[in-house]
């Protein structure tokens, strides 16, 4: 293991999008208890400081790995296509339109039941997204377009976000 092994290299997994969440948790747990800094207090502090920043790496690196956006926009920037998301914000007119409408879906809604239904409808979305995002990488090996896929997944999750506050408000 080197500190500037890539996550994947890092875990001993294959540089793709699809990836076991179970295996991806097993093997933090193998790598945490193997860089734990109390294995190494018999060594000194130096030692110790050093299994520190492993800790920190295995840790920074699961946090990568086993969430599916955070995973796609990793592969994104290893393979050439950092997704820059504050320098570049064009989205399809498509996609801008879709936000419009479930922005004024969300304002517009009475109720709790309604706020669900429009956000089970942005978790297809976000799942179908998902899903292209995983295919320009694995399959396509297109990770120009994967990255605009991920931009686009950025905006659902933070609309999510509200739609999660907007049902805690209605006292969902």
């Amino acid at each position: 293991m080197k500190l500037d092994d890539d996550d994947f290299s890092l875990f001993g997994l294959p540089q793709r999008f699809a990836q076991d969440g179970a295996e991806i948790a097993a093997r933090w747990k193998q790598l945490a208890a193997r860089v734990h800094p109390d294995k190494f207090v018999a060594e000194g502090g130096a030692a110790q400081r050093m299994a520190m920043q492993w800790a920190l790496r295995v840790n920074e690196a699961h946090q990568r790995l086993r969430d599916p956006l955070k995973r796609a926009a990793y592969l994104c920037e290893l393979r050439g296509a950092p997704i820059q998301a504050h320098e570049n914000t064009r989205m399809p007119a498509s996609f801008l339109m879709e936000q419009m409408q479930w922005r004024e879906a969300l304002d517009e809604a009475a109720d709790a039941e309604t706020v669900q239904r429009l956000d089970d409808e942005v978790a297809q979305r976000e799942r179908a997204l998902l899903a292209e995002a995983g295919r320009q990488l694995d399959e396509l090996g297109e990770p120009a377009a994967a990255a605009q896929a991920v931009r686009a997944l950025m905006f659902i999750t933070r609309f999510r976000s509200d739609i999660d506050q907007r049902l805690e408000a209605l006292g969902q």
